[in-house]
C-alpha cells in the first residue's frame, strides 16, 4: 500500500504544483488522470524520490519514503515521460548495463533476469538491434523492461502510451495489465481510455489537487442518467455553452455533438447519452472551472 498524506510542493518562485494531495493506492493498477500541467509529473517525481516535497508524507508498506529515499529506490521501477537511451547500443547490451546499475552483479542471475524481461516485453527477437532502430512502442516496452529489473514492488509509468499507434498501444496496455496483477503500478496519463481500460482505481488531479477518486465504475455510476447529447450547427456552439452546462463537444460526421450534464433533458432535442469515464473527467474539469478554482501556477 502506498499512502500519501497532505503532500505539497512549491517550486522556487511560488508555483504550487501540489496542494495537500492525499491518496491511498493499493496493489494493482492505479490511474492518475489529469490535463497537462495538472501536477501529475511532479507527484510522480516526489513518489519516485527524484525531488523532495515541500511538506507532507509518503509511506510505502510502512517505509517513510521522504526520510529513506534509498530504501524506496531498491523497490522501485520507474518509466518517466522522457526516457533516454544510448541509441547505438543494442537492447540486450543496454538492459544488461542497467541491470548492473540496479545491483544485479551475479552474471548468471543477471543473464537470466535480462533474458526473461526481453521475452516478457516481446523484444527477444530484436534484442541485438540497436535502440536507434526501435519504434516508439518498442522503446516504451524496453522502458518497462528496465523498470522491472530487480523485481520492484512499486512501478511508476508516466504518460506511457502518448504517441503510440493503436497496435502498439494495445500491446503496451496488455503488458501493463499483466504487470499490475501482483504489485502497485501507478499510471499517470491524460488519456482517459488508458485509465478506463487498465485501472481498477483512479484519481483525477487538477491544479495540483485531487478532485475525484474512486473506481472507474463508481465514478461513471455517479453521473449515469445525467448526460444528454445533441448534434448542433457550428454557429450554435457558443450560445449553447453560454446557457447550458456543456461538459464536452465531439465531432460526428463533421458536426459538433455536445454533451450536457443535467438531471433532465435541458432543452427539446436532447437525448440520453450513455455515461462514460470521459464524461466524468470532462464534467469534473468543467465543474472546477465553473467554481472558479484559482490556479496557483502551472504545474509540471
Amino acid at each position: 500500500m502506498l499512502s500519501i498524506a497532505d503532500l505539497t510542493h512549491v517550486y522556487p518562485g511560488g508555483t504550487r504544483a501540489l496542494d495537500a494531495v492525499t491518496l491511498e493506492i493499493p496493489r494493482g493498477m492505479f490511474g492518475l488522470l489529469g490535463p497537462n500541467g495538472a501536477g501529475k509529473s511532479t507527484l510522480m517525481r516526489c513518489i519516485a524520490t527524484l525531488q523532495r516535497p515541500t511538506s507532507g508524507t509518503i509511506t510505502f508498506d510502512g517505509l517513510d519514503v521522504v526520510a529513506s529515499p534509498d530504501a524506496l529506490r531498491r523497490q522501485l521501477g520507474y518509466l518517466p515521460q522522457d526516457f533516454g537511451v544510448y541509441p547505438r547500443v543494442t537492447a540486450l547490451e543496454m538492459l544488461d548495463h542497467l541491470a548492473v546499475l540496479k545491483g544485479l552483479v551475479d552474471r548468471r542471475q543477471r543473464k537470466e533476469a535480462v533474458e526473461a524481461l526481453l521475452h516478457q516485453t516481446n523484444l527477444w527477437d530484436v534484442r541485438k538491434r540497436t535502440l536507434a532502430g526501435f519504434s516508439g512502442g518498442m522503446r516504451q516496452r524496453f522502458g518497462i523492461a528496465q523498470a522491472l529489473l530487480g523485481d520492484p514492488r512499486l512501478v511508476i509509468v508516466d504518460e506511457p502510451t502518448a504517441g503510440l499507434d493503436p497496435e502498439e498501444r494495445n500491446r503496451f496496455s496488455d503488458l501493463l495489465a499483466e504487470i499490475g496483477e501482483s504489485i502497485v503500478v501507478i499510471l499517470s496519463t491524460h488519456i482517459v481510455d488508458d485509465v478506463s481500460d487498465l485501472c481498477s482505481r483512479m484519481a483525477i488531479v487538477n491544479q495540483g489537487r485531487i478532485v475525484r477518486a474512486g473506481t472507474p465504475r463508481e465514478l461513471v455510476e455517479s453521473i449515469r442518467g445525467k448526460v444528454w447529447r445533441k448534434a448542433i450547427e457550428r454557429g450554435e456552439l457558443e450560445s449553447v455553452r453560454a446557457r447550458l452546462p456543456v461538459i464536452a463537444t465531439r465531432l460526428r460526421e463533421g458536426r459538433p455533438v455536445v454533451h450536457v450534464l443535467a438531471e433532465a433533458a435541458p432543452e427539446p432535442g436532447y437525448e440520453p447519452a450513455q455515461a462514460a469515464l470521459e464524461d466524468v473527467y470532462f464534467a469534473t474539469l468543467a465543474s472546477e472551472r465553473r467554481n472558479g478554482a484559482a490556479p496557483a501556477g502551472r504545474a509540471a
